[in-house]
This record gives C-alpha cells, sequence and structure tokens, in this order.
C-alpha cells in the first residue's frame, strides 16, 4: 500500500483561503485541474491511500475530484481550527463522512516539532482532539496523522493511547509497521509542483522518486535535529504564516 499527502486542492494565487496560510502551507497545496490529472495518470490502481492534511475549508472540492474520478480520501483535521476562516466546519466534516471519506485527527492545535511535545502535551493533542471528532460524529474515529512530520515513539504510544489504531506519518516509505498497537504508514508528500507523472509513479514503486523523497526528507529531518529552537524561529522568519495561526509549539 502506498499512501500520497496531499493537503490541499486550490488555484493558484489562492492558497491562503483553505487551511494555514503562510508561504510554507502554499508549497504543498496544489491546483484542481493538477490534482485531476494526478487522479488520472494514478488510475485503477487501488493500493492507494490519499490524504489530507490539516482539515482545510478546500477539502470539499478536494471530496468532489475525488469521487468525480472513483476514488475517497482520508481527511485529517486539527480540531483547534474546526470553524475558523478557511478551515472546514462541522457541517462539511459531517458531509465528507456521510460521503463516505475517512474523517481523522491531525491534533488539536498542529505543533510543528510533536516529537518534542511532552507527555502530557501528547496525550492532551491525540485525546482532545478524538473526543473532538467523536463528538461532531457521533462514532469511533481511528485514523490520524502526524502534523509537522515530526515523529518520535512517544508520539505513536500517545496516539494509541488515545484509542487510534492506524497512525499516518510523513515518513517517505510504503510499507506499513507495528508499534504500541497501531499500525505505522508512511506517506511520500505532494507538493505544489509534483506531476502528474511523478504521482504515479510514486504509487507504481518507481525507484528514483522515491530515493528523491527519502533524501529530502533525512535533510529536512537533520536541519530540525541541529537547529532546534531556532528552526522555528528561521522558519517563521523566512516563510511567514500569517498573523492567524497558532501553532502548538507556541501555545
Amino acid at each position: 500500500m502506498t499512501a500520497l499527502m496531499y493537503h490541499d486542492v486550490v488555484a493558484a494565487g489562492a492558497e491562503d483561503s483553505s487551511g494555514f496560510p503562510g508561504r510554507d502551507a502554499a508549497l504543498y497545496k496544489i491546483a484542481p485541474g493538477l490534482f485531476a490529472e494526478h487522479l488520472r495518470a494514478i488510475g485503477p490502481s487501488r493500493d492507494v491511500v490519499l490524504t489530507f492534511d490539516d482539515g482545510g475549508a478546500a477539502a470539499l472540492t478536494a471530496a468532489d475530484i475525488l469521487e468525480s474520478h472513483g476514488f475517497t480520501g482520508h481527511f485529517f483535521v486539527t480540531t483547534n481550527y474546526v470553524g475558523a476562516r478557511g478551515f472546514l466546519d462541522d457541517r462539511g466534516i459531517r458531509d465528507l463522512d456521510r460521503r463516505g471519506h475517512t474523517i481523522g485527527s491531525h491534533s488539536c492545535s498542529h505543533p510543528l516539532r510533536m516529537g518534542r511535545c511532552s507527555w502530557p502535551r501528547l496525550l492532551d493533542e491525540w485525546t482532545g482532539s478524538c473526543h473532538a471528532l467523536e463528538d461532531l460524529l457521533g462514532r469511533e474515529v481511528r485514523t490520524a496523522s502526524v502534523p509537522g512530520g515530526d515523529f518520535a515513539p512517544q508520539v505513536a504510544e500517545a496516539a494509541a493511547r488515545a484509542g487510534f489504531t492506524r497512525l499516518f506519518t510523513s515518513e517517505p516509505i510504503a510499507e506499513s509497521r507495528h508499534a504500541f498497537g497501531l499500525t505505522l504508514s508512511g506517506r511520500f508528500t505532494i507538493r505544489k509542483w509534483t506531476t502528474a507523472a511523478t504521482a504515479a509513479a510514486l504509487v507504481n514503486g518507481a525507484w528514483l522518486p522515491r530515493v528523491r523523497q527519502a533524501v529530502a526528507w533525512n535533510a529536512k529531518k537533520f536541519g530540525k535535529r541541529v537547529g532546534g529552537d531556532r528552526y522555528l524561529q528561521l522558519r517563521r522568519l523566512l516563510l511567514g504564516h500569517g498573523h492567524d495561526v497558532r501553532w502548538g509549539d507556541q501555545l
């Protein structure tokens, strides 16, 4: 099984209309026409999971395009932002669920470095988001994805304590593994410039695009580890994130 990690599906130039604003977030927002090309290129393959992080309002646009090509998606919601400008509201989340898409947690507040959160904080992030979604949908929610791409074993352990059974990471691998009673699944990242041919190649197991993602992933992980608190400061300075965002690291 191969999982692809999308975020928002929005027109070029309108990136701040859905999900988290800012130049960094915009790198992961793909235009609707290109997204449709991705789905056509992936074609009849069903050994793929298409995931969407953050819970931006454009999830409904993504769902329309998915359904027109015979797919469903996994939509991971940052629950502190439900109903905020640019994000899904209660009605939108229920609509996605009714239409057969999977709704999961993307934490409460989206810490950029979740792997460095304290144990009590990890439990709060996972249990709070789980309860909020279950109250909204009236049923169990058992799937989640790690925000910020910052994974550590305690992140998975806390997710399992919160009741999740499957956790998607940002590690670019196709294999799943098991820990703390969870199924841990990696994902390949889709950016705004990712071509349809590359998306299809990732799904079909082509080694070159997968290796490229692994190299980029490990370089970024090393930078986060070495940079420490300066990583967040530099990220904010270079990329910006708008005045409406309070990442979990800043609470």
